[in-house]
């Protein structure tokens, strides 16, 4: 269980505030004043401190500071019988994360210690997300794949085993998954890796421009050709091309690609110069190019040249356990890009993206990633911030309340529901139904239940 440290010159408050706390199920500690709460602080283990202001030896703001430069993940909150607008402001801008003024609603003081320390969990557990993911980043020797599955494991082994050689590499996997980080993968493990990396999305030009984009063309060489243009072949030579969504390419095209892979050569369209190209093919589909190759659509020969080393990229369901580490690497994105400061995902909103089913893969999972990160109103994303469809597929906990039952009987239903969804933990189980602990225990010995 949690420690809390109260701070307090007056023996009184602090024993009161010790016995409160102790009641909802903390440790506490003791300190009559600044100096003494740094030194506990340093010393032992402390998950939150409540502390008065003015005390002698060093005082409330001074401790305050001393927290929040060396321990900034430690929360505060501040209690005091002196305070004013312009006390809280401080105390705010200093690093506290709640101010309360003497005497104390103590219902609301424990509601907002339970949440202060629900939030330090969520931050020392995105903290070590991060370790987690700087530690794979080096084991991998590639910062754009990011999982710890034993799916992805392997499929990084494959990556680095395939990567050094000139072998080709069809990718394959559903839309989403992150077939072209593979492609950049092994293009950035291998001996080509200073050499150019050549991109080109075979499904977004029609068959002349794809045609004339994969091997260039001469001036002339067809209406609009004003002037020579070297292809994405000539432009790759010494590094890597990567044709994406190979299996949308025409016959012809597929004819001189296999041509390329045969003899490292071609011509341009409308040229005769025979040019020779040292290019490493990695080629991507999300279609069945067996299948392909039955309807007589896709070339068996091309199919077997390009398939020299296969490498099937898991749909994000088949690896959720890599979901906590991919939103943290997200989260860590767009906080630098949009200069945002969120923490994280609370466990309920992850447990919320880890039921859903994910069919747009990992570009789904980043994109909602981001939309929350911008949206986001507090410094940790929760399920009401998620997008409905996300959390209406969730599968969730309902208690059945029939038209006529009494309200007493519907509050009990829903309180002793509650309690059996947290587990028995009363403290998160009023923090859910917005009342004190008090509060709750009152409820339950009216109901005849054990605390």
């Amino acid at each position: 269980m949690a420690t809390i440290l109260v701070v307090d010159d007056e023996r009184n408050i602090r024993s009161g505030l010790c016995i409160a706390f102790e009641d909802e199920g903390y440790d506490t500690l003791e300190a009559a004043d600044g100096q003494e709460a740094w030194n506990i602080v340093n010393r032992k283990s402390v998950d939150l401190v409540v502390t008065d202001l003015r005390m002698p030896v060093m005082s409330g703001y001074d401790l305050l500071k001393k927290i929040a430069s060396s321990y900034p993940t430690l929360p505060v909150i501040v209690l005091t019988g002196h305070g004013s607008i312009e006390d809280a402001v401080q105390a705010m801008r200093d690093g506290a994360v709640d101010f309360f003024t003497k005497p104390v609603d103590l219902d609301h003081l424990i509601l907002t210690v339970g949440k202060a320390l629900h939030n330090r969990t969520i931050s020392e557990q995105n903290t070590r997300l991060k370790a987690e993911i700087d530690t794979l980043r080096k084991r991998q020797g590639y910062d754009g794949i990011i999982g710890k599955s034993s799916a992805v494991t392997r499929m990084m082994e494959v990556i680095q085993q395939v990567a050094p050689s000139k072998a080709s590499v069809l990718v394959t996997g559903e839309s989403g998954t992150g077939k072209e980080l593979v492609a950049d993968a092994i293009h950035s493990l291998s001996n080509r890796s200073k050499g150019p990396f050549i991109k080109v999305n075979c499904a977004s030009l029609s068959p002349t421009l794809l045609e004339s984009e994969l091997f260039g063309h001469e001036k002339g060489a067809f209406t609009g050709a004003v002037g020579q243009k070297k292809g994405r072949f000539e432009l790759a030579d010494g590094g890597t091309i990567f044709l994406d969504e190979i299996g949308e390419i025409d016959q012809n095209t597929q004819v001189k690609i296999l041509r390329v892979l045969q003899e490292r050569s071609f011509e341009r369209v409308g040229g005769e110069e025979t040019l020779h190209v040292d290019v490493r093919i990695v080629a991507a589909t999300n279609r069945d190019l067996e299948e392909e190759i039955r309807k007589g659509s896709f070339r068996e020969d091309l199919y077997y040249r390009l398939n020299v080393v296969h490498i099937s990229v898991p749909p994000l369901r088949e690896r959720k356990e890599d979901i906590p580490l991919l939103i943290a690497s997200f989260v860590k994105t767009f906080n630098e890009e949009d200069g945002r400061s969120v923490e994280g995902f609370t466990p309920a909103a992850r447990k919320a993206l880890l039921a859903y089913s994910w069919p747009g893969n990992v570009r789904e999972l980043r994109n909602t990633v981001e939309s929350c990160v911008v949206m986001a109103r507090g410094k940790n994303i929760d399920v009401d911030d998620l997008p409905p469809h996300i959390v209406d597929s969730a599968p969730g906990e309902s208690v059945s309340v029939r038209i006529g039952t009494r309200l007493e009987d519907a509050e009990r239903m829903i309180i002793l529901s509650t309690i059996d969804h947290c587990k028995g933990n009363k403290t998160r189980a009023a923090e859910i139904l917005g009342i004190g602990r008090k509060t709750l225990h009152r409820k339950l010995d009216e109901y005849g239940s054990a605390k």
